[in-house]
């Protein structure tokens, strides 16, 4: 199979062998690329020219690597999230998405979007010793998903907070930002936490699990890693006290000294501080003492739905 997830800041790839009998799945290549695809979208309400590119010359690096592996064009998926959603240009990125990868890109609604990242995440997680019924979120660079359930959906939401979005929104033109910004980025996380509480109770379930970058950077910052190590990171469980230290450190970094700490993707460093206030008050509204870290999100929820 090869899933394809485009989202607001990162585009994906996934080649994987699945069995659906026993609920194994085995990566054969995963890899990701920053494109921001979603620059500017909160504002202008299109896909900047310059962003589309980006994310073509990924899809075309994309397509090579899909052909080496021999994948049949019937078992790849490319779904897209938040940016495609709320483009007025979309039919621009779809179009061109179509001929350099022989594939119909899917415009997800949240809705879908959160049952992908359900799946993905905890497809696994009965052998893992993690308790249900879970709530996972999936914190992306426009919108945020919140699932509930155990084995299957209970209630989900989609909410449009993420990294780029309040970036863009709040800390844009400060390095830095000051108090009255973060304010007014909390504000507007707290306004998304109630319409999400509307779906979705955030509160009493046995585990959160976070999905995505931003997630995972702020895991690999509180464990003090080295370097980028997904072994590592996948099922690691940070306290709520680790990630409010990452988010403290991060929102009172300057550009360099985010950009120095060794795990940091380059695509990362000036969306990172607004991701990590947005983990920060999603653990606190649920009551959450601990996350759960997973490194299988929608990727692998999307190869789980090309095998039925």
């Amino acid at each position: 199979m090869a899933a394809i997830d485009c989202g607001t800041n990162s585009i994906r790839l996934l080649i994987a062998d699945l069995d659906p009998a026993s609920g194994e799945i085995a990566d054969l290549d995963r890899r990701m690329l920053i494109v921001r695809l979603g620059q500017d979208v909160d504002r202008t309400g299109r896909l900047a020219p310059e962003a589309l590119e980006r994310t073509f010359a990924a899809c075309r690096e994309y397509a090579a690597v899909i052909a080496e592996h021999g994948v049949d064009p019937a078992h790849t998926r490319f779904v897209a999230t938040s940016a495609s959603r709320d483009a007025q240009n979309s039919a621009d990125f779809t179009k061109g998405v179509r001929e350099i990868l022989g594939v119909e890109p899917e415009v997800v609604s949240g809705d879908e979007e959160a049952q992908l990242s359900f799946t993905g995440a905890t497809k696994e997680l009965t052998g893992a010793a993690v308790a249900a019924p879970y709530l996972v979120f999936d914190l992306g660079g426009g919108s945020t998903e919140f699932v509930l359930g155990a084995g299957e959906v209970d209630a989900a939401r989609s909410v449009d907070i993420g990294c780029v979005r309040l970036t863009e929104r709040h800390f844009a033109g400060q390095e830095v930002p000051s108090a009255e910004r973060i304010a007014a980025a909390r504000a507007d996380i707290e306004a998304a936490l109630d319409l999400a509480a509307e779906a979705v109770p955030l509160t009493g379930a046995a585990s959160l699990v976070g999905l995505a970058g931003t997630v995972t950077t702020v895991a690999a910052i509180a464990l003090e890693l080295p370097a980028y190590d997904s072994a590592l990171i996948h099922h690691a469980r940070l306290t709520v006290d680790q990630v409010r230290a990452v988010t403290e450190r991060l929102l009172g970094a300057t550009h360099a000294e985010r950009a120095a700490i060794p795990v940091m993707h380059p695509g990362r460093v000036d969306v990172i501080a607004a991701g990590a206030l947005v983990l920060l008050s999603i653990m606190e509204r649920a009551g959450a003492a601990e996350l759960v870290v997973s490194e299988h999100d929608i990727l692998d929820g999307i190869a789980w739905s090309i095998a039925g």
